[in-house]
């Protein structure tokens, strides 16, 4: 089956802000990407109708833990697990699996909910609280005393911390301290502050309007729904946001006060106001990479470079 039958399956405009830096079939949900699940013939009808069915960034969230627990069989179906350290508590330990070179020690892996999968070289440190369905994917780590409850995703080379539930990291982002973070999408390369959170239900419990770049109105996402945030973005400590915040790509996010629902690409500091310098974002963007070991490609400065010259969002809540 074409590769284009899966692409057509998505909106690109309709899912930003994670598609302005990548094509659609390239979004992780559940443990894999689009275009990994693609890679199993056997799963290709299943990974199209579930494609379908998002349309939004929201709905990346939504159907996490149907997903999860899809890839979880997809990748574990016939293979045995690497054992489950003895210093490690777990309920229902035949829903776990460990890959090889993984760590793990004095934690809790509760399955009973859903599967859990520990990927190749991820670590999962002691304290640390979980319950599934979870992935905590390639070089991922779960620090200490972390609370996640599912379905949620730590994406390759990701860092957890604090309280966690219902959230996809897309890969190599840092969640690292204390704060609440839930029913979220974040993408790659973002950093999050210590004692950011980020509010996923309203106070009147009432629908939650998220606002939509490509035609610039805010839809319903639903009862609930908390950060959504594009690629290389980043906040300062302690920044709390709004129910239903969509942040654009490369954002430098600081500031007294709550930001708006919608921070546009490339914004220096919260109210989208000033614009982040160009050579400040090369540099700065490339430092936090090196952080991970890895560098900032002539692709990636690229597609920076491309959203960089669009003409900015100007919505404000």
């Amino acid at each position: 089956m074409d590769i284009r039958l899966l692409e057509e399956a998505f909106s690109a405009e309709d899912l930003l802000p994670f598609t302005a830096t990548r094509s659609a079939p390239d979004m992780r949900m559940g443990i894999l990407t689009f275009r990994e699940k693609w890679a199993h013939p056997a799963a290709r009808e299943r990974i199209l109708s579930m494609a379908r069915l998002i349309r939004y960034p929201w709905h990346i969230f939504h159907y996490n833990g149907e997903a999860l627990r899809d890839d979880f069989s997809l990748l574990t179906a016939g293979r045995i697990s690497q054992p489950i350290p003895s210093s490690v508590q777990t309920i229902t330990p035949e829903n776990i699996f460990i890959e090889e070179g993984a760590s793990l020690r004095h934690c809790l892996l509760n399955a009973s909910t859903g599967p859990i999968y520990i990927g190749r070289g991820a670590e999962v440190m002691e304290g640390a609280l979980i319950r599934g369905p979870f992935a905590c994917c390639e070089g991922a780590t779960v620090k200490m005393g972390t609370k996640i409850y599912g379905a949620t995703t730590l994406g390759p080379c990701c860092t957890a911390g604090g309280e966690i539930k219902n959230a996809v990291f897309f890969g190599y982002s840092n969640k690292g301290h204390d704060g609440y973070l839930g029913d979220a999408v974040i993408g790659e390369w973002c950093n999050l502050g210590a004692g950011t959170s980020a509010s996923n239900l309203k106070n009147n419990a009432g629908d939650i309007k998220v606002y939509h770049p490509a035609s610039g109105a805010y839809l319903n996402a639903g009862a609930k729904c908390g950060l959504l945030m594009g690629d290389y973005s980043r906040t300062a400590i302690n920044t709390s946001f709004h129910t239903g915040t969509v942040v654009g790509v490369c954002c430098n996010i600081f500031g007294e006060g709550l930001p708006p629902k919608y921070i546009p690409d490339f914004s220096w500091g919260q109210d989208g106001q000033v614009r982040y310098d160009w050579d400040k974002v090369l540099r700065d963007t490339g430092n936090w990479k090196k952080l991970k070991n890895r560098v900032l490609s002539a692709e990636e400065m690229l597609t920076l470079k491309h959203i960089f010259d669009q003409k900015p969002g100007s919505a404000r809540l």
